[in-house]
């Protein structure tokens, strides 16, 4: 059976597309499309990648009206914390270390969750 490789894209509605997508580069890193087909998107690192449907009274999103959250990987959790904290930034870090490593979270200038995840060392 073919499989999928990876997550290609990530596809939202925003009120302020280039201000949104400003706010991801310069606080997560993550380039915005590219205008022309000779530039190069985003490339993110090979790593683990979980794709979960959740209940639909979940809270894990925030508020109900919420149907999507983007869980990035990120090498050091700690610093990235420190990094956006640094630029003013509210960032929860849930203190429970889970088998599968340790999580924060943040809300985009659209108030969209993003959770960031370190996995543990024992994942690829």
């Amino acid at each position: 059976m073919e499989r999928v490789t990876g997550i290609g894209g990530v596809f939202f509605r925003s009120r302020d597309p280039e201000g949104l997508a400003a706010w991801y580069e310069d606080h997560l890193g993550v380039t915005p499309v590219p205008l022309t087909y000779a530039e190069e998107p985003w490339h993110s690192q090979s790593g683990p990648t979980v794709f979960a449907a959740f209940a639909d009274e979940t809270d894990h999103f925030g508020r109900p009206a919420q149907q999507w959250m983007v869980n990035f990987r990120v090498r050091d959790l700690d610093a990235m914390v420190r990094q956006l904290r640094g630029a003013g930034v509210l960032v929860e870090v849930d203190q429970e270390v889970y088998p599968n490593g340790r999580f924060a979270r943040v809300y985009d200038p659209e108030g969209n969750p993003v959770e960031l995840w370190e996995p543990c060392a024992t994942l690829p």
